[in-house]
Parts: structure tokens; sequence; C-alpha cells
């Protein structure tokens, strides 16, 4: 069985695992505050421009999400997000059980544009009962979408300049972020994120690392006490230099971006495939997510070699599923893939 239903199924990229072994028995302090995680955090505000970002090593996307929530909200204040957000849909409530409301705003791709913002906050504020509703206070958004989708420069601009205007964060999830950097037609950058968001973080879960997300905090009043939230939600791990020794491995000479480019490169030749066979996308996506709509037969004699992820039905016979290569992804897996196909 090949599997192309996520990113994460195999371990980690092979640099890292030598460098954990070679430094397996080094004394370090704990909770991060070791030198690893120190360089690497140095390294991430080198990339992203600027000095002064917070930057804190967590073990996964979803702890990440609801830790950095909690930090920024209120107990009477809510995130708002796209209808296919992963904090809306593929966490378990977390964000909800932690005590904060993920309110949804319509969205076809994944997206939220700033015009959908301002009118869910003016919503919120023109109603005679808002006093009683959960009030907006933080703009979630991935890059990439769920959808595989990028936003650009201009529309998160766009989202910056409406946080402002309204008083509200604006943090992106960023579990597959080095393939939303890699993809074509991309005009965002670290800089640009870290200048344009109060808070981001840089996946490592799905790309390439064993675990580990590093969220980075532009804004300074929610880097003030981040550290006891962080310990608060189970987010300080012990041996923290784990963390911090995976990124600087990834981001010191480059790795990161590399593997990156090499799972967009290879969904783009699964993309063309699909195509060439006569087989339409759900969704056009330009990162390391693929979502071709299938007959169903079809679909059945695939999932005997091959696994992958149920989107949505179509119609009475066909359906959308999604197909993801990774950093690890193998030129021959493809071949393979299409050559069923």
């Amino acid at each position: 069985m090949t599997r192309f239903n996520c990113d994460y199924g195999e371990g980690a990229h092979p640099e890292i695992l030598r460098r954990l072994a070679e430094t397996n028995f080094e004394q370090t302090p704990g909770y991060g505050e070791d030198e690893y995680c120190a360089r690497a955090a140095a390294k991430i505000r080198e990339l992203c421009g600027n000095a002064a970002l917070g930057v804190h090593f967590l073990v996964g996307g979803t702890q990440t999400n609801f830790t950095l929530i909690a930090a920024a909200l209120r107990p009477h204040q809510c995130a708002l997000a796209a209808e296919s957000a992963h904090i809306a849909v593929h966490e378990t409530g977390a964000v909800e059980a932690t005590g904060h409301k993920v309110q949804i705003v319509p969205s076809a791709d994944g997206k939220l544009s700033a015009e959908a913002v301002r009118a869910a906050v003016e919503a919120h504020w023109n109603d005679e009962t808002h006093e009683h509703i959960a009030q907006p206070k933080l703009v979630y958004v991935s890059f990439p979408t769920e959808l595989g989708t990028i936003y650009s420069r201009a529309e998160l601009a766009a989202l910056h300049d409406v946080c402002r205007e309204k008083n509200l964060f604006l943090y992106v999830d960023g579990a597959r972020l080095g393939y939303g950097l890699a993809a074509r037609g991309n005009d965002v950058d670290l800089p640009f994120l870290a200048a344009h968001c109060d808070a981001f973080y840089i996946g490592g879960t799905k790309v390439g690392a064993l675990f580990g997300e590093a969220l980075v905090i532009a804004n300074p009043a929610l880097n003030a006490d981040f550290r006891y939230v962080l310990k608060q939600r189970g987010g300080m791990l012990a041996k923290g230099r784990l963390l911090g020794l995976q990124f600087l491995t990834l981001l010191e000479g480059g790795l990161y971006f590399d593997v990156s480019a090499h799972a967009v490169r290879l969904a783009e030749k699964l993309a063309r495939g699909f195509r060439d066979a006569g087989f339409p996308l759900f969704i056009d996506s330009p990162t390391n997510q693929i979502f071709p709509i299938l007959p169903d037969a079809l679909l059945r004699r695939l999932a005997e070699d091959f696994s992958f992820a149920t989107i949505r039905r179509v119609d009475a016979g066909h359906t959308a599923v999604r197909f993801c290569t990774c950093w690890a992804t193998r030129e021959e897996q493809v071949d393979a893939l299409l050559a069923a196909l």
C-alpha cells in the first residue's frame, strides 16, 4: 500500500534523525531553554527579518492553535474561521473545549476575505443583543488552506488592514507553510508574514520533522506571559531541545524549503496526470494537496494499492478525493499511481 492520504505518514528526514542521534547524550537545560532552541529561534528571526519576534516550539498543530488562541482571547471572545478551517472541522472542538467559540464564516475556496471578516464583525456590533453573543476578536486563516489554496500578498494585506481597523488579531496556521511558500504563483514569504500577522507558525510535523511546530509571535501583547499559558496548556515540552534541534536542522541550510519544493513538484506532476487522463480537479490547488474528481468504480480499484482521503460526494457516481505528496514522496510512487490511473 502506497499512502497518499496525508503528508505525515513517514517519520522524519534522515538528516534530523542523524542530528538527534549525534546529540542524544548531550546534557542541556529543559523546557526550551537550551542552545538548540535559542539558535533555531535566532534563525527564524533572521529569516523573518525581525529580531524582536517571539519564537516558541510546540509538539503539534492542534496544541499550537488552541494555546495561541487561549493566550489571545478573553473568555467572552471568539475566533472567526472559514467553514473548512482546521480548528472548525478536524480538531475535535479543541479550541471550544479549552474555552473559546469558533465562529464560522462561509467560504467556497477555504479562504477568508477581508470583506467577509468586516461583515461578520459589523454584524456582531450592529446586533442589539451582541452582549449575549461571543465577541469576534481573532481571525484564523491557514496558509495553505485545507483545500490547498494560498493567499496572495494583497489578500493577506487586506486581512491585516481590516483586523487593524476592527481591533482583531490575525493568526496564520502554517501546518503546511513550506508547501505554500513553494507553490507556483506564491508571492508571500516569511518577512511578509511576520509583518502582517500577529502570530503564525512554521509547520514541521508535515514538512520533514519527526514532530513539532515553531510558533512565531509578532505582536508583543501576545508574547507577554505566553510561556505561562504554554505551560498551563500542556505545551511546554520538558525535552524541548528535541524541537529546537529539528527546526535548526530544517532551517539552517534551507532543507525546509528544498523538501517543500520537492513535494510541490511531484504534486504538480500528479495534477497533470489526472488532467491528461480526462479527470477534472475539484479545486485548483498549487500546493502538495491534489483534489481530483474520480468515478467511484476507479476509486475502488485504486484503493487496492493506494490510500487517499475522501473529500466530498460530487454526484451519484463521482467523488472528490485528496492525494497528498510530501517531503518523503518518491518519484516512482507518483509514477506508479499514474500508471495505475
